[in-house]
């Protein structure tokens, strides 16, 4: 019982003990200490100090890429490279986002990310050396021109459209102005009744007849933004009517039938082409097809007699 009695006032001293030493350390304390004073700090600090970490990861990791991009990309391209590329963003019709820049930078880094590609490809097909060359240096170049190949892919799907819509814009047009209204009213009623990159250039060609540009040079502008014939005869025409001051209605009832004509050309072609390009896939997916059901019970028949 004695000894129970004294084994408990040591451990009561010990606990006793233990509880000064840890009332006494400085030393955890003033580590809590000092990382509440960091957090502290960190939080009242000044948005100077700090901004570079709120930054968006775009803006933090991307915009550097590019900027450094567009330095090769300069550096690699010619020096009329600018303007061809800004003349294709115009056949484009100005994508979204899209600049003289950002083309120059995107085949940077488009190079760049398909050599690792075919980098990649090389290692995993395990070829000769020679296709490991192919691949690597096939990479670089497609990606190189992946931009181009977009550009080229926009510009013929805009051109196709302008050139659907232009016959019914032009009807539009000679309706508006026999029916009274001048060819600029009759611009901005096509502009605001249709949809599409038609519409578009239209309303651009007010906007530069609204700022001061002549209607001539306006329509030279649209001219050259686009690629296609019919609309830059009929540019041509309305320039020179305007010009020599013949009557605007006749000149485009004149244009309106000729771009009817040459739609139904352009479809009578088409429907021509037809039979034409039929024939591979007649050739390669049909027959062997055909030929199978038809000729495969007769093969079977002539293999079980022999």
């Amino acid at each position: 019982m004695t000894l129970l009695f004294v084994m408990g006032l040591l451990l009561i001293a010990v606990a006793i003990a233990l509880a000064a030493m840890a009332w006494g350390n400085p030393v955890e304390a003033g580590g809590v200490t000092r990382s509440l004073a960091v957090l502290q700090a960190m939080t009242n600090a000044p948005k100077e100090l700090t901004k570079d970490l709120d930054k968006p990861f775009g803006e933090r990791v991307l915009e550097p890429l590019q900027a450094r991009a567009l330095k090769i990309g300069r550096r690699l391209s010619g020096a009329d490279s600018a303007e061809r590329i800004r003349r294709k963003l115009d056949f484009a019709g100005n994508p979204r986002d899209w600049t003289v820049d950002r083309v120059v930078s995107a085949k940077v880094i488009g190079a760049l990310c398909f050599l690792m590609v075919g980098i990649a490809l090389s290692l995993m097909l395990a070829v000769s050396m020679p296709l490991n060359i192919v691949l690597i240096f096939g990479g670089l170049v497609v990606g190189f021109f992946v931009p181009n190949f977009y550009l080229y892919q926009q510009t013929y799907e805009r051109s196709e459209r302008i050139q659907r819509e232009l016959a019914d814009a032009v009807d539009l047009l000679t309706i508006s102005v026999e029916s009274g209204l001048g060819f600029d009213a009759a611009l901005q009623q096509v502009a605001r009744n249709t949809t599409g990159p038609l519409a578009q250039e239209f309303s651009r060609v007010l906007r530069e007849m609204q700022i001061g540009q002549g209607r001539g040079d306006a329509l030279h502008a649209l001219a050259e933004r686009t690629n296609v014939p019919d609309l830059q005869t009929f540019v041509s025409a309305m320039v020179q009517a305007d010009a020599f001051g013949i009557p605007i209605g006749q000149v485009l009832r004149i244009q309106s039938s000729e771009m009817r004509v040459k739609r139904r050309q352009r479809a009578e072609t088409k429907a021509q082409q037809v039979p034409v390009k039929i024939t591979v896939p007649l050739i390669f997916c049909i027959l062997p097809c055909l030929f199978i059901a038809v000729m495969g019970p007769a093969v079977l028949n002539v293999m079980d007699n022999f």
